[in-house]
């Protein structure tokens, strides 16, 4: 064994340059797969360690419209207690319902993620309190539980058990529990835990079977049976709604909802989180196997090296397997070195990916150093990426005929076609559809943030709507208009960036029964979409000032009046929720949630007929910004004294649509960089060891009058050509694929043929720099240094 390992040190110290080359490659594409490995394995692993995650199930709505069945995750108030109340195979039922809110205690204050939910949510799933009781911690409506960290943002190193936070700065709620921190593979995302019936009488939420917003979770018994269940609760909406309502109720499980979380047609098929799944699973496949062909050609290029050493090794009488055994371990140790760099990097860069998958992660990413599964992936992984790379040297370097390989003749590799030659298009084809796919994204970027959102972005900003401004709005807003610091603001629902309502009951004159399209619902006052800058397209903007019966308006996008179907809307009434105004005004259609998504329908609501005002938008006059701010938080101030000041640019919150996007095309740009600069390495080692080999024959032809142009011809065009082999392989596959990918979008840019072009001259420019450099010196070189040993 210690002879053995001797050899293999002497032939890493002899081959140099070459078993650097295979060292850092091999390392630099381990590192990189195991990155991305380990945000997929973090990816697949939500929500998977409840104990319960097999019989959780998510409820979703559905309805068909045209013959389209819309899929969707949002539900009433009211349907998860029903479930459980009718169906014996339904253990228990949670609802959930996220948002932003502000709590503060003395002169602290946060704005916390904050989720409402059931009691009934700390049972079912699986995150352990550190103080408290999950079956009683969230059993009053005003009581609330925190996580660890913010119990310590509060409160320091005190007890925060019993402790009171005032929700609004005016609500008091009670610290009944803290939670461990979040793990970072859940879809739940928190500061705070409060009760439902909090979120619905205290903040306010319609509890009605056409009010769709939170999440609903069953639990289900270890024996119920899917498909049969759904059958039967598919018709709860209708029975419950008297027919008026025809979306339908079906359960999806849990392991299943966050990864194919999107349907087509009612079909569930893989979200956007699935495609960058398996895209990311394929970098890191395309990234290894770079490193490793390289190991291959190198090794198998330098085959006539080590052709004595086999040849005399079997004369001694070697078997061939306890060759391949030697030169396996070779590559195996090889692997084990390139793996600990690889680990060491790992380690110190997974903080800066995980900042930069924060796009869509969500949470940071960590590597739990003393988990034995790890240390044994670890190993799994080198031992593979070894035999993988190693291999086929072994098979062919122990192939050799003793008799052969000690008179010298050693086969060149002459052959039209080799492995080797298929290896480096195989290699360069990766390259290119790296490339390519990189390119697409970024063109997508861009064709989704230069779409007109349909409203001025431009120095609009949400502040909250304390009860101090909201007792004196017509004063705070003739201060601040009078200071020249705003032009005007708008009291809303919410920041409309984030937060819409939505129904499928809307009614309007000869609506037919079965229609039960869903709208979107929003809240304002009247003057909300004049100082948006939206579009009038019919009708007129609100003014209860000068028209009384304004103070029901509602506003309507050109999508719902489209599906509402009048060809003059104006004047017509609409209802919803128990509430019926007048349409006044049609809207251009504007971006509300995606940008990369076609219009939606939307209703908003103005002067009455919605839920209460919570924040002011408000648009800033031109100038200095920071003295705008200053003035604004100084009238804020005056009128609500010990509320704290916080606000939002709208164009900030439009920028965080395209993070997910941008954080794929950071990355994928990043690990192209890594497969090209892999590619290089080893076409780069390739060539020298080309000119190595032929470096008396260079020497001859010089003498016998051959020009700098012609050896450099001579080197460079057998790798020029696999180049352009690799191109004309992988462009139209790349193209399909990138097609593919776009296809998810609604609102989507093409690839032109211009793109594909200008990838193939680039990676031809590459490869001409790679090879050239030793193509040239080889073409330089006096040809009497090649030669005189003869």
């Amino acid at each position: 064994m210690f002879y053995h390992l001797k050899i293999m040190v002497r032939n890493l110290r002899r081959g140099g340059f070459y078993s650097a080359i295979n060292i850092v490659g091999l390392a630099i594409g381990m590192a990189a797969a195991v990155l991305l490995l380990i945000w997929v394995y973090n990816q697949w692993s939500y929500d998977r360690f409840h104990p319960k995650a097999k019989q959780i199930h998510q409820v979703w709505s559905r309805n068909e419209i045209e013959g389209v069945i819309n899929c969707w995750q949002a539900t009433s108030l009211m349907i998860g207690p029903a479930l459980k109340d009718e169906y014996p195979e339904i253990v228990e039922s949670v609802r959930v319902f996220p948002g932003d809110y502000l709590f503060g205690e003395g002169d602290r204050s946060m704005t916390a993620k904050t989720t409402y939910a059931d009691p009934s949510f700390l049972t079912m799933f699986n995150f352990p309190l550190l103080y408290g009781d999950a079956n009683t911690a969230l059993n009053d409506p005003y009581s609330i539980i925190l996580t660890e960290k913010t119990a310590k943002w509060f409160f320091g190193d005190e007890n925060p058990m019993g402790k009171t936070l005032m929700y609004n700065m005016k609500e008091p709620v009670t610290v009944t529990g803290v939670m461990r921190d979040l793990p970072d593979n859940t879809r739940f995302n928190f500061e705070i835990l409060g009760h439902i019936t909090f979120r619905e009488k205290v903040i306010g939420y319609s509890a009605s079977w056409g009010n769709m917003g939170p999440q609903t979770y069953v639990e289900l018994t270890p024996y119920a049976q899917l498909d049969r269940l759904n059958a039967s609760i598919c018709d709860i909406i209708k029975r419950n709604t008297d027919q008026r309502m025809q979306t339908e109720a079906f359960l999806y499980p849990l392991d299943k909802s966050y990864l194919y979380n999107k349907f087509e047609n009612g079909v569930p098929s893989a979200g956007v989180t699935m495609v960058i799944m398996q895209m990311f699973i394929g970098i890191a496949v395309f990234l290894l196997l770079i490193a490793c062909i390289n190991f291959v050609n190198l090794s198998t290029a330098r085959s006539s090296i080590r052709a004595k050493e086999v040849g005399v090794r079997k004369a001694l009488g070697s078997k061939r397997s306890g060759l391949i055994g030697l030169f396996i371990s070779e590559s195996m140790m090889l692997a084990f070195i390139s793996g600990i760099i690889a680990l060491v990097f790992v380690i110190v860069v997974l903080p800066e990916f995980s900042a930069l998958l924060g796009g869509f992660a969500g949470r940071t990413l960590s590597v739990n150093l003393f988990d034995f599964r790890f240390w044994l992936f670890a190993l799994v992984f080198i031992l593979l990426t070894g035999l993988l790379a190693g291999a086929y040297p072994a098979f062919v370097l122990s192939a050799f005929n003793p008799v052969k390989v000690l008179k010298g003749a050693v086969a060149g590799g002459g052959s039209r076609i080799t492995v080797r030659k298929v290896l480096v298009v195989l290699q360069f084809s990766f390259a290119i559809f790296l490339i390519i796919g990189t390119l697409v994204v970024r063109r997508q970027i861009i064709h989704a943030k230069n779409r007109d959102a349909g409203y001025d972005k431009e120095l609009l900003i949400y502040i909250p709507l304390p009860e101090g401004i909201a007792n004196h709005y017509s004063a705070f807003r003739y201060d601040l208009i009078s200071s020249g610091a705003i032009k005007d603001m708008t009291r809303t629902w919410m920041n409309m960036m984030n937060m819409w309502a939505s129904t499928s009951s809307p009614e309007w004159r000869g609506k037919n029964p079965e229609d039960n399209r869903n709208f979107n619902l929003f809240f304002a006052d009247g003057n909300w979409a004049k100082m948006m800058g939206a579009e009038v397209v019919m009708g007129r903007f609100p003014d209860a000032a000068t028209f009384s019966t304004d103070s029901s308006a509602i506003l309507i996008n050109e999508t719902a009046a489209r599906m509402i179907g009048f060809e003059d809307p104006i004047g017509e009434k609409l209802s919803y929720w128990g509430y019926e105004g007048h349409i006044t005004t049609v809207i251009k259609d504007f971006v509300l949630h995606n940008p990369f998504e076609k219009p939606q329908p939307m209703v908003i609501g103005c002067e009455k007929g919605g839920f209460p005002n919570l924040e002011i938008l408000i648009r800033l006059t031109q100038g200095k910004t920071a003295d705008r701010l200053a003035t604004l938080e100084n009238s804020f101030k005056q009128y609500s004294a010990g509320y704290p000041f916080r606000y939002q640019f709208v164009d900030d919150d439009y920028a965080l649509r395209f993070k997910t996007e941008q954080a794929v095309e950071a990355l994928t740009g990043a690990f192209t960089v890594i497969a090209i600069l892999l590619s290089c390495m080893g076409l780069f080692a390739l060539t020298a060891l080309t000119v190595e080999r032929r470096r008396k024959e260079i020497g001859i032809r010089k003498v016998l009058g051959a020009s700098v142009t012609h050896i450099t011809m001579l080197v460079s065009k057998e790798y020029l050509v696999l180049t352009i082999i690799a191109f004309a392989l992988s462009a139209p596959l790349a193209w399909f694929v990138m097609h593919q990918f776009l296809n998810m979008y609604d609102y989507r840019t093409n690839i032109p043929v211009w793109l594909i072009v200008g990838v193939g001259i680039l990676i031809l420019l590459i490869a001409i720099l790679t090879v050239g450099f030793h193509a040239i010196k080889a073409a330089m070189a006096n040809p009497v240094d090649a030669i005189k040993s003869e």
